[in-house]
């Protein structure tokens, strides 16, 4: 208990919470140091390590493999078992990798270590997560922002300082820089950074990494390798399927097991589904740039367009993308606490959009690509340092390093096709010069537009988020004071050394048991100290790490968020909760006389006419729909001896929108079709026609004879029996039901 307390004492503190921002900062840059580090050495791979230029490349996929499998089981693991542990695991991973890569002279030693160093790619979501964790819901944000931009940074120092190594000193010397840099962000982290006790535990769904992994293996393969094995492959079209099998497979298999790698009912909330899907487009927007603006400058002067320039001139024009996205960061920051990280996301994917725009007209100048990098680097700082907030606005704080891995996975993936994609368009739209096919000026100028599109796609998805101002550690919206004495009794009971429990029940404003409701310790200072899920019967435990005063923040699915101060003192308390339902949409139907319609069925369907949710009323007539998003909508009903209805329901804010349903009567013909002695015939067919000659209704007869046509309006119709002779009869409809037989007879 000493020990816990002493620790988060001296987390608390300005100066050591500054410094351990600062050091996972750092560590993000070390990591992306380490990925651009082999640029200025891609041409050169096939020389130095003797190999094909074909087998050469894979000193680059290793690592994007590695990466790609390496992020979302990391993010997993660090919720299971601690978010520093595994931040500290990847790092070594990461100096394992250098120095390997720093001791090979052929291929596969130097593909080991490059995917040895990929297996780092966890650090930043990692880290963000911590922070989560660790810091004030008022630091949070900046916080995020400055990890968010270590990406940037990394890339901005390490693609000159490489350029530099590498025309200066010995190859190897690059990736024994990275080794060091990879020991001191160790060091530091393990000086600096405190472990989180946010831990969700459980079992480790070795089946879903697996799953996953094998089908991000497959898919990012056929993106990275399919132009140079060939589209119609035979190799790359099967891995393609594959990947297609496995990740149905893998998502039939996470839907149904208790603890998935990747919870996708979360994943596929709003919020969570869209940010992930500009996370995407971003990605490829960023890479597009770092394909095009290199060879423009390092291009002959002479084809007319390329610059010149040498790789160490190249990584001085890259480098204030990342200085750009570094001191944007605050300022993104106070934007998303303004204004909602969801405006932050928008603006940013306008101005990526904008800076390819430049570029298409710029590109003939030193200084016109230094402007470009500048504009789509302050863009990429606006949109990467909302992310996080939007996707830990969503899910809960159990899956933080999860939900922050999956998002930085699918920024890979976009990068990933983006050299696929720029690759075919490049490849294709050339120019000769002397013996030697060189990217024509158009075809970059092609990229560029492909990279502005997909930044306005992401500006798309971004304005499809939820309004309003999300926080990346939300604050519960409705604050109650403490229970009565009556609600909250002190009780003896079993415990922990030195720990105190909190129990309960957690139940709607309905009287039922609320299942899967989160419930969040934290102390005074907003640091989270514990988390428990409700059972079936709504039920929780969670326990304190003494007598102090805490506050308990509840959350659910379509129940509005409560928080309570509770002064905990030697004994367990007893803690009971009611959370009142969300955006709930009520009414009653009735008919025309105003009598109330049970068992109607309810049907309620957003603007694309997919279904959000349906039921039915209960004996009064009445219905109700809980956790209704706002938005437009229609309300379609149906009741049987009634005429179906849809009315336009417009649901605004939290709270309860009404609407009632008048159902019309849908008067019915009916009869049966006779012979000449009454016997019932069947296989008659009859049809009803209105006044101008339409087919209103087609049926046959069963064995009883029988015939329907309801939900009819007034007005005259005509009957026709067919299958002997047939019939004709006219009925006028006047509002109730009319029971007609038909008599068909055979020809004497």
């Amino acid at each position: 208990m000493a020990n816990f307390s002493s620790r988060v004492a001296q987390a608390d503190g300005p100066s050591r919470s500054g410094a351990f921002v600062i050091v996972l900062a750092f560590a993000g840059i070390v990591v992306a140091v380490m990925q651009t580090l082999v640029i200025p050495l891609i041409p050169e791979f096939p020389k130095l390590l003797g190999a094909a230029a074909a087998d050469a490349t894979w000193a680059i996929t290793a690592t994007l493999l590695a990466g790609s499998v390496a992020t979302p089981v990391m993010g997993r693991l660090g919720d299971m078992h601690g978010k520093r542990r595994m931040l500290l695991i990847s790092l070594i991973l990461l100096v394992a990798g250098s120095v390997t890569c720093a001791l090979s002279d052929s291929l596969i030693p130097m593909v080991v270590g490059r995917a040895l160093q990929g297996l780092a790619a966890g650090v930043i979501p990692l880290g963000i997560s911590i922070m989560r964790d660790e810091l004030p819901a008022d630091r949070l944000g900046s916080a995020t922002a400055l990890m968010g931009a270590s990406l940037g940074v990394g890339g901005a120092m390490g693609l000159p300082g490489a350029a530099l190594i590498a025309e200066n000193a010995d190859w190897h010397a690059l990736f024994w820089t990275s080794g060091g840099l990879g020991v001191v962000a160790a060091v530091l982290v393990l000086t600096f950074v405190p472990r989180s006790a946010v831990r969700s535990g459980g079992r480790f769904d070795l089946v879903g990494a697996a799953g996953l992994s094998a089908a991000l293996v497959c898919l990012l393969l056929v993106i990275s390798k399919g132009a140079d094995w060939g589209w119609s492959d035979a190799l790359t079209i099967g891995l393609f399927a594959a990947a297609v099998v496995v990740l149905l497979l893998w998502g039939w298999w996470e839907l149904r097991t208790r603890e998935p790698m990747v919870d996708l009912r979360t994943s596929a909330r709003r919020q969570v589904l869209f940010t992930n899907l500009a996370s995407l487009m971003l990605g490829f927007s960023m890479f597009a740039m770092s394909l095009v603006l290199p060879q423009l400058l390092q291009l002959p002067v002479a084809t007319g367009y390329g610059l010149g320039q040498s790789m160490l001139t190249v990584g001085l024009v890259m480098a204030p993308f990342g200085l750009v996205m570094m001191v944007l960061a605050p300022l993104s920051a106070r934007l998303s606490a303004a204004k909602g990280p969801k405006v932050t996301l928008m603006i940013g994917a306008v101005i990526v959009a904008a800076g390819y725009g430049l570029n298409i007209a710029l590109m003939s100048e030193v200084w016109h690509l230094v402007l470009v990098s500048c504009v789509i680097g302050a863009g990429i700082g606006f949109a990467y340092a909302s992310m996080p907030a939007l996707v830990m606005g969503a899910v809960p704080v159990s899956e933080t390093a999860a939900a922050n891995s999956l998002n930085t996975l699918m920024r890979a993936v976009g990068t990933t096709i983006a050299s696929a994609a720029a690759g075919v368009v490049l490849a294709q739209m050339t120019t000769t010069f002397g013996s030697v096919a060189l990217p024509s000026e158009d075809g970059f100028r092609v990229v560029m537009v492909v990279g502005s599109g997909a930044a306005l796609l992401a500006f798309l998805l971004a304005a499809c988020l939820p309004g309003g101002n999300v926080a990346a550690a939300p604050v519960a919206a409705k604050v109650t004071a403490l229970a009565p004495a009556d609600a909250v009794r002190a009780t003896w009971a079993d415990r922990p050394e030195g720990g105190v429990e909190i129990r309960g029940c957690v139940s709607g404003d309905d009287g039922q048991p609320v299942d899967d409701a989160t419930l969040t310790l934290i102390d005074v200072r907003g640091h989270q100290l514990g988390r428990a899920l409700t059972r079936a019967d709504g039920a929780y435990s969670v326990w304190t790490p003494g007598t102090d005063t805490y506050v308990l923040i509840t959350s659910a699915a379509h129940h509005d968020p409560q928080v309570a101060t509770l002064v905990v003192g030697d004994q367990p308390v007893d803690f009971h909760l009611i959370l009142a339902s969300s955006n709930k949409l009520t009414g009653v139907v009735r008919d025309l006389e105003g009598r109330r319609v049970p068992s109607a069925v309810i049907v309620l369907t957003d603007v694309r006419g997919e279904v959000v949710t349906s039921g039915s009323t209960d004996a009064a007539g009445c219905y109700s729909f809980s956790g209704v998003d706002s938005g437009s909508y229609t309300l379609a009903v149906s009741a049987v001896s009634y005429r179906p209805a849809a009315v336009p329901v417009e649901v605004n804010g939290t709270g309860q929108t009404r609407q009632d349903v008048e159902l019309r009567p849908g008067v019915r013909i009916r009869g049966t079709v006779r012979a000449r002695d009454g016997v019932p015939l069947n296989d008659a067919r009859v049809t009803l026609l209105d006044t101008a000659g339409n087919v209103v209704g087609t049926t046959t007869t069963g064995a009883d004879g029988a015939y329907t046509f309801a939900d009819l309006t007034g007005g005259q119709y005509t009957l026709i029996a067919t299958g002997y002779p047939p019939v004709a009869d006219t009925v006028i409809v006047d509002g109730r039901d009319d029971d007609r037989d038909l008599w068909l007879v055979h020809a004497e």
